[in-house]
């Protein structure tokens, strides 16, 4: 058999031309990549290292079709965006403006024979002109498009969870040839656990939070906790459950609790007459209401202190306003000032410690370092080689770029065994 030829557009590390390839190679098909394209610089960098690459193509709209050279296989992961709301679903037409106009065109210009599109899972139901819409125009007009292509196309959503990685992580495949339409059911799942793919041994991290933890927990017992103020569960730490910005007494820690449940409930809203926010800012004597078992000097001392040590702020409600032409949320200084819980969760040193027994939830690049892992007696970050086994990238996979770039690159990125198993039913 002749070699499979195949093109990688919209890159970033290379998942998907990896995950590509070790199909290929289980199959025994000789195969090779013979265009790349990609714009993020350090994504470039990444990629190069890994693939012994040099040549990256950048933007992929400025690249004519007949410029790039003839492949079997296309493989995309590009961004989502809404098409035009000018758009009659006409198909090809109607992509322009958009990046999936790219692969549209070079897909009609080249006749591959076939092509692997990924994509996140809200794609599907993106841009819905009906609540009751199975799916969105955005991905009709694409399986459309591609139909029109000649192509028979299938699409599902599938969860990295189930291919062998310890992340819950959706994402829509749409697959084609020109010959049947492939199949994506049936896949015979792999399970693991986050402690399968930990290090051990490895730099710990020495800081006042970590110390405030240390001092309240015992480094087992952080394992699967969350840290976040604007949220509780059994499996929630609060900064004043560690005394970060000072200690508290047991009287301010139930008005906190209590109002952490209160602010988000929606008849607030419907007494201040503002549509309703998740986490509405309440009046003294709203929290009066629900701690009559506190003398009244008494919750206005607590407040005032809880003030003073920053676990809440005195703050306008918001209401939805039209500002320069568009609907968003703005403080209603016509109503009055209330006390909220002042700190979100990107505002600790760390938002989450993993439990080894567990999978995690979606790693998202603005949250990628603040995961927490229990090292001995310790906690440090993820290192660079358990953010890439998260992705299912084999340990050959090196990052040669600083930490911050290689976690916004992850938290985008997809998941390798996935593309695997999809690329075998394809080439299959």
């Amino acid at each position: 058999m002749s070699k499979i030829k195949y093109i990688d557009l919209f890159a970033g590390m290379g998942g998907i031309r990896l995950g590509f390839s070790q199909a290929c190679d289980e199959l025994d098909l000789s195969h090779e990549c013979v265009f790349s394209s990609e714009i993020k610089p350090h994504a470039i960098d990444i990629y190069k290292y890994n693939f012994n690459e040099n040549n990256i193509h950048g933007d992929i709209t400025q690249i004519n079709a007949s410029d790039i050279p003839d492949f079997d296989y296309l493989l995309a992961g590009f961004p989502c965006q809404a098409f035009s709301a000018a758009g009659k679903q006409l198909g090809f037409d109607d992509t322009r403006g958009t990046l999936f106009f790219d692969v549209a065109r070079i897909l009609k210009e080249k006749k591959p024979k076939g092509f692997i599109l990924e994509n996140v899972d809200g794609f599907v139901t993106h841009d819905k002109e009906c609540k009751t819409d199975e799916i969105g125009r955005t991905l009709s007009i694409i399986l459309n498009t591609l139909k029109d292509l000649n192509y028979k196309v299938t699409w599902k959503v599938l969860d990295a969870s189930n291919f062998g990685v310890p992340q819950v992580r959706k994402r829509v495949f749409i697959i084609g040839n020109l010959i049947t339409e492939p199949n994506l059911e049936n896949f015979t799942f792999i399970k693991s656990q986050i402690g399968d793919i930990l290090e051990e041994g490895l730099p710990t991290i020495t800081s006042y939070f970590i110390d405030q933890l240390l001092k309240y927990y015992h480094v087992d017992d952080l394992k699967g906790k969350s840290i976040k103020d604007k949220r509780g569960g059994k499996n929630n730490i609060h900064s004043w459950d560690i005394a970060i910005k000072g200690e508290i007494n047991i009287h301010q820690k139930i008005v906190l609790e209590r109002l952490l449940r209160e602010r988000r409930k929606k008849h607030w809203a419907k007494l201040k007459g503002i549509t309703w926010m998740d986490g509405m800012p309440l009046t003294y004597n709203e929290i009066a209401s629900f701690c009559t078992d506190i003398p009244a000097e008494q919750l206005k001392i607590l407040l005032s202190d809880l003030e003073k040590k920053g676990y809440v702020k005195l703050e306008h409600p918001k209401d939805i306003m039209t500002i320069n032409g568009k609907n968003k949320r703005h403080p209603d200084i016509n109503k009055d000032k209330g006390y909220n819980i002042v700190t979100g969760k990107l505002s600790f040193e760390f938002n989450e410690i993993l439990h080894p027994k567990d999978i995690s939830n979606t790693l998202v690049a603005t949250e990628v370092d603040r995961i927490g892992v229990v090292d001995g007696e310790k906690i440090r970050r993820l290192s660079d080689k358990e953010c890439l086994r998260f992705f299912g990238f084999p340990d050959s996979y090196q990052s040669n770029i600083p930490n911050k770039k290689l976690y916004d690159l992850i938290g985008n990125t997809v998941v390798v065994p996935v593309v695997k198993s999809v690329a075998l039913r394809l080439l299959q």
